[in-house]
């Protein structure tokens, strides 16, 4: 594998014009999938034996009809032979013809390459298992995130493999009211691992350029950055919690560009998944590699030290900057960009402090 190289986030080089939209992979006609009828609504079951007759005469108590509820049949069939088998056939119904539309391919995805419907029914699903019960991650101000348009969210970088950024996507999937998906910018090297490429494309990951992300934000999408790089998710052990650099400055330019919020986000527990005592750099030479990272458990214990620690973490949202206060020749002020990437980079810091006096154990 070639040496990989980071692409500066405020590199402007062209990549060439993409099509607008979304576009749709396939196209043929297709037939209703069992359980479906003609207009794609899921058919009803058919009723069985004494309920094709109506509900059975209820006797009269002493005060009349009402005096004996307890004798009324379920309604709407209830029991065992009527929600519950209708919403399993339902769920069947919906997974075949979910199924049916990857293997026909008439699904969309938009131009880079996102899939909304395998993001939410697959990746998502398998992701918040992690989330939930392995990291169990509490999440604060999501409600600093915009209902609506483009926001621009920067976050602290660590852990020595990218999990933070997974588990920040899931926060906002999960716990924002508007329902809003974060589309994060990630390194080139994202995007030469087989497998790995086509997973963060189809999870809306794209990579971390100022031309991709201004598209993106005059969407009004959330766009997710970490400006630390791999100098903030391989930095060793001992400078946990430290933000290293955040370049140029180069996504306040951006977000100055598109006049959209900067919300900046402390994330604390990912440092201590993998404690990275060290760095083996001829093995990250051979590779390919910034960093071959060496910990208590890696590679001493094969696969088995690829096991992240079990810590408990705790992503917050802070307060967004505004941006649209500035004039559009703003964004090439340096001065100016240096210090609203000093005031986020402060606020990030400030906050993963405030976070750290508050917590009782790495694990618990």
């Amino acid at each position: 594998m070639a040496d990989a190289k980071v692409i500066p986030f405020d590199d402007d080089r062209s990549r060439g014009s993409r099509g607008a939209g979304s576009r749709r992979r396939g196209g043929a006609a297709e037939s209703a999938p069992v359980g479906e009828g003609p207009g794609g609504e899921v058919q009803p079951l058919p009723v069985r034996g004494a309920a094709a007759q109506g509900p059975a005469p209820v006797p009269d108590g002493p005060d009349g009809p009402d005096a004996s509820p307890g004798a009324r049949p379920a309604a709407d069939g209830g029991g065992a032979d009527g929600g519950e088998d209708g919403g399993l056939e339902r769920r069947v119904a919906a997974g075949l013809s979910f199924l049916r539309r990857r293997l026909t391919g008439d699904y969309e995805v938009d131009d880079f390459g996102y899939d909304a419907e395998l993001t939410d029914q697959v990746l998502m699903s398998l992701l918040r298992p992690v989330y939930e019960k392995y990291f169990r991650v509490e999440v604060k101000g999501v409600e600093n995130i915009p209902a609506e348009g483009g926001a621009l969210i920067v976050a602290n970088h660590s852990g020595t493999l990218p999990l933070d950024g997974l588990m920040m996507q899931v926060a906002v999937h999960d716990h924002h009211p508007a329902d809003r998906h974060l589309r994060l910018l990630a390194a080139d090297l994202v995007f030469v691992l087989p497998v790995v490429n086509e997973l963060a494309r189809k999870l809306g990951h794209t990579l971390a350029c100022a031309e991709d992300a201004e598209r993106l934000l005059a969407q009004g999408e959330l766009v997710g950055v970490m400006p630390e790089g791999f100098k903030g998710i391989g930095k060793p052990f001992g400078e946990r919690y430290k933000l290293q650099r955040f370049g140029r400055g180069g996504f306040v330019s951006t977000a100055l560009r598109q006049g959209v919020p900067i919300v900046p986000c402390s994330i604390v527990g990912a440092e201590e998944i993998y404690p990275m005592i060290g760095n083996s750099k001829t093995l990250a030479r051979l590779l390919g590699f910034p960093y071959f990272p060496l910990t208590p458990t890696f590679p001493w214990l094969g696969p088995l030290g690829a096991v992240p620690l079990p810590t408990k973490w705790t992503i917050q949202f802070g307060e967004p900057i505004p941006t649209d206060g500035y004039a559009p020749e703003a964004a090439e002020d340096p001065v100016l960009m240096f210090n609203l990437t000093d005031q986020v980079r402060e606020q990030i810091q400030h906050t993963l402090y405030k976070l750290l006096v508050q917590r009782r154990s790495v694990f618990f």
